[in-house]
């Protein structure tokens, strides 16, 4: 064989091997489809959901295929994470043996480690020990820049898909990953603007996330509480109160405001040590640009808007109007308490 011919054939080679590896490449790249099988579910039921996620096109060719193959029975149920160009025979292989089959699990803005943990738990069968190692863990605190001994608030609000037997590390670093990825390079270059380290802003975003239940106030109440901070003023924030006591209290009395804790805004000045839970995007970025405000005080009212005020005295009128907008609140669901136990006493008396 000529030294051309064998050229040529070498390039031959070379050629194909390249195609091969970017069409496994390309393969590599086939977003995932969730599919949700439910206990019982018939096989047109199963080839409906299919067609719904784009897998299949018919669900009665897909049925009648899997008839066929004597593969129409013994589906496992699950949430599923599937390949868009996976086969029929693939298809039916991850129903039947389960492959492919992931735990879901959402974590809420504003989900402290403690209710992140009791999820993880629940749906991964995780033990405690584990999951407080995992973010207590020295090195994953060092890379985040951490400085308090765990890593609260870094733990990203978002929905995972978790293989089972995923261990509490893994997905407390699958979160932390989500949080790095979330965090925007222009948002660093922000901080030298404010004066301010990532954590300071990520502590006051798990406040603002806590306080706000309107979108539009987020970056006016994160104002609020950088203009108190600037004015040496303490931040005087019911979350950290809440956050600090043993136990979660919707309404704060004067004796929780007395808890003896760093994270009592009530008593000390300055942020808190931490985050007081996980910050969604929209709350951190409220922090690193607040409204231009002169406001310095705010107070609820319970249809979930703030009413915000410059002076004090403005502020202490506001907050009469919301004790009477809140009192009338109440009487109504004490109202509705007594007229419900009297209907039901009168439906159990009726039997």
């Amino acid at each position: 064989m000529s030294w051309d011919a064998r050229a040529r054939i070498g390039l031959s080679l070379v050629a194909w091997a390249t195609l091969t590896l970017l069409s496994a490449c390309k393969r590599n790249e086939v977003p995932l489809q969730r599919v949700t099988i439910p206990p019982g579910a018939t096989m047109r039921a199963v080839a409906e959901s299919l067609k719904s996620g784009g897998l299949i096109g018919s669900p009665r060719l897909f049925a009648f295929y899997a008839k066929l193959r004597r593969s129409d029975r013994g589906m496992k149920p699950g949430t599923y994470l599937m390949r868009r160009d996976e086969s029929w025979g693939g298809l039916l292989s991850a129903l039947r043996t389960g492959r492919g089959v992931v735990n879901v699990v959402t974590v809420p803005e504003g989900f402290t480690l403690a209710q992140i943990e009791q999820v993880l738990i629940a749906k991964l069968g995780i033990s405690p020990d584990s999951f407080r190692a995992a973010v207590t863990d020295t090195a994953l605190l060092d890379r985040l820049g951490a400085p308090t001994p765990i890593a609260e608030g870094y733990l990203f609000p978002d929905t995972y898909f978790f293989s089972p037997g995923t261990s509490a590390r893994a997905a407390v670093r699958a979160m932390v990953r989500r949080f790095e990825q979330q965090w925007r390079v222009e948002w660093g270059a922000r901080l030298d603007s404010l004066g301010r380290t990532r954590h300071e802003v990520l502590t006051m975003a798990s406040i603002v996330e806590r306080e706000a239940k309107r979108p539009e106030e987020r970056p006016v109440i994160a104002s609020v509480y950088w203009n108190r901070l600037r004015r040496g003023m303490l931040l005087q924030a019911d979350p950290t109160v809440q956050y600090a006591l043993p136990q979660y209290q919707k309404r704060l009395l004067n004796k929780h405001l007395a808890v003896k804790s760093r994270y009592n805004t009530y008593q000390y000045r300055g942020l808190p040590p931490g985050p007081i839970g996980s910050p969604g995007t929209a709350s951190i970025r409220a922090a690193l640009y607040p409204a231009d405000v002169p406001y310095l005080y705010f107070v609820a009212y319970p249809d979930g808007h703030h009413e915000f005020r410059t002076r004090l005295e403005q502020h202490q009128a506001a907050v009469r109007d919301s004790r009477r907008a809140w009192d009338v609140v109440r009487r109504q669901q004490r109202a509705d308490s007594v007229r419900m136990a009297r209907e039901g006493m009168a439906r159990r008396s009726g039997l």
